[in-house]
């Protein structure tokens, strides 16, 4: 079993966080994403792109959809940022390929939901490795830099008129 599939079996609302091995798997998860992010670099052919930016932290991204009958056939990102910023939209860019875009809105709302401490949505299993962010709602500074790649998809998917939030 790998880190990732391990991962998608964990509840993070049961997690005994006195329990070194699960607080590490979570760590490692993110620390990987941060390290070698998914999905990085530029998408020829992009047909929806954002770039926004925290002027708070610095955190940038550059995000560009390939949308095809309403579905995200491919995704990239491009910036810089700190971990969970970076953690948080390579995870995102891994969900996204293949779903229907109004998927992709649901996802952004239930992403927000954990994000701003709703433990429901801590707990769904549609939100899959993006629940190891689940304990930056702790630290209201960091849900910006979390947010922050959702907010570009919403912003890209919106232009659009695709239903972005």
């Amino acid at each position: 079993m790998n880190a990732s599939t391990e991962l998608d079996a964990i509840d993070p609302e049961e997690i005994d966080r006195s329990t070194p091995d699960v607080g590490l798997l979570y760590q490692e998860l993110i620390l990987d994403h941060f390290k070698r992010p998914r999905n990085k670099g530029d998408l020829e052919g992009a047909s929806h792109t954002a770039h926004l930016n925290n002027p708070v932290c610095g955190d940038e991204i550059f995000l560009q959809l390939a949308v095809d009958d309403d579905v995200i056939r491919d995704v990239r990102f491009s910036g810089r940022g700190c971990s969970i910023s970076q953690a948080s939209i390579s995870i995102m860019t891994e969900m996204l390929k293949g779903r229907p875009v109004a998927e992709a809105g649901a996802l952004i709302a239930r992403f927000n939901d954990m994000m701003h401490g709703d433990p429901e949505a801590a707990r769904d299993k549609q939100l899959g490795n993006l629940r190891a962010l689940s304990g930056v709602a702790k630290f209201p500074v960091r849900i910006k830099c979390a947010l922050l790649g959702f907010d570009a998809l919403g912003e890209a998917l919106g232009t659009e008129g695709l239903g972005g939030r």
